[in-house]
């Protein structure tokens, strides 16, 4: 079977995950890649269309090539005439960008590359169907984008997406680029392609979670995912277990000093804070929640996936960097995000999470070092804005992080 794959963004979740895994699959007979940097695309064109992932396994790097690249600047017209044609004959598609708000910025969006690809692809009837991954850190991806989507396709849509899927994501994969020199020289990476002073460092998991497929007949050539009816318990576990952990020992171990997460999490005392978080605060709110879902809901489960997860995080190898965690501390601080979302479960569940507010108490002293006991509650409600929930709630989160505090 004939099987093409297209991507959207040529970062580290593309280049180390989808576009890795759709090459090493050998199911593909093309591979394109859509790309708005100039210079990563002339450089990925120089290289031959070949680049190489840096993989943090527990005992070392493995350096693996991906060659027969096809990459596109969908910013230059006959790019994007290209790219639309590639679309028309894709069965897998995966964004891959900073954020759901790139699918309708610029330009020519990535929202209506898609309806343009897709439109063509009913208009010619090219044999079955199309998934499109989405592989943004939001657990509405996959809507959002269709409804971008279904906007530039008009009164068209119901017809020309009636064999199309959108479908969500649960990336647990801890990746990134690294452009300090001194650290790829450290490491020995290798870099994406020459001339370009920046590497893929990722790790080797990928057992990545996606909706589960309707489209009869479908056979995905990515084999590596793996499907779930009801994504949104995962998702949970994701954001309010794996994120919610990675940020606490982040933010704690800023306040330690510590520069990478695997030095954070040689100390023993933050190593137990963590895991103690995760699986009394976080896992047991979960468990509660979703018990008879999945055996993921389950104490074993939990206690599986928490020291897996624990033990990934302290990969030497990875070299994750403390300060890359802790950005950006008021979205993780955000009403429903990882330590307050965390947080407010647990309270749900009659549970006290003591250590998760011990972290958000530790973000919100990274995001304002003048902060005082007294504009604690200020700061706070100004972060999380209009929320929805009762006042007694928005209470009980901030007296605990004062009881934390004092």
């Amino acid at each position: 079977m004939s099987r093409k794959f297209v991507g959207f963004g040529f970062g580290a979740i593309q280049g180390g995950l989808f576009l890795y895994e759709a090459f090493r699959s050998g199911n593909f007979d093309r591979l394109v890649v859509a790309e708005v940097m100039p210079d990563v695309v002339e450089a990925v064109r120089n290289a031959g269309g070949e680049y190489r992932v840096n993989i943090a396994l527990p005992s070392g790097i493995d350096r693996q090539t991906v060659s027969g690249i096809e990459i596109l600047n969908s910013t230059v017209s006959e790019d994007a005439e290209s790219l639309v044609k590639a679309i028309s004959e894709a069965s897998e598609i995966a964004t891959a960008l900073p954020s759901v708000e790139f699918f309708n910025r610029g330009g020519c969006t990535v929202a209506q590359l898609l309806a343009d690809g897709l439109r063509l692809k009913y208009e010619t009837a090219v044999d079955g169907g199309c998934v499109v991954y989405t592989g943004e850190n939001n657990n509405f991806a996959a809507e959002v984008l269709r409804g971008h989507v279904e906007t530039e396709l008009g009164d068209d849509a119901v017809e020309v997406l009636q064999n199309v899927q959108f479908l969500n994501t649960v990336v647990g994969k801890m990746s990134g680029i690294v452009t300090d020199s001194a650290q790829i020289k450290k490491a020995n990476l290798e870099l994406i392609v020459p001339g370009l002073e920046r590497a893929f460092l990722v790790e080797e998991f990928n057992k990545i979670l996606i909706t589960q497929i309707d489209l009869p007949g479908f056979d995905r050539g990515i084999d590596v995912f793996v499907e779930k009816a009801d994504l949104h318990p995962f998702e949970e576990a994701k954001l309010y277990g794996h994120n919610a952990t990675h940020a606490l020992v982040g933010y704690l171990a800023h306040q330690k000093g510590y520069r990478t997460m695997s030095e954070a999490l040689e100390d023993d005392k933050l190593r137990g804070v963590a895991r103690e978080a995760f699986l009394s605060e976080s896992g047991t709110s979960l468990i509660d929640k979703y018990t008879g879902i999945d055996p993921l809901f389950t104490p074993a489960g939990y206690i599986e996936y928490v020291d897996d997860l624990i033990e990934r995080m302290a990969n030497p190898y990875l070299e994750d960097l403390v300060e890359r965690i802790i950005r950006d501390p008021q979205r993780k601080l955000s009403w429903d995000d990882r330590l307050i979302g965390t947080m407010r479960l647990a309270l749900k569940a009659k549970i006290e999470p003591t250590k998760f507010a011990k972290g958000a108490a530790a973000a919100l002293q990274f995001f304002d070092p003048a902060v005082t006991d007294e504009s604690t509650g200020d700061k706070l409600r100004l972060l999380w804005g209009d929320s929805p929930e009762s006042q007694e709630e928005i209470n009980c989160v901030i007296d605990l992080i004062l009881k934390i505090k004092s």
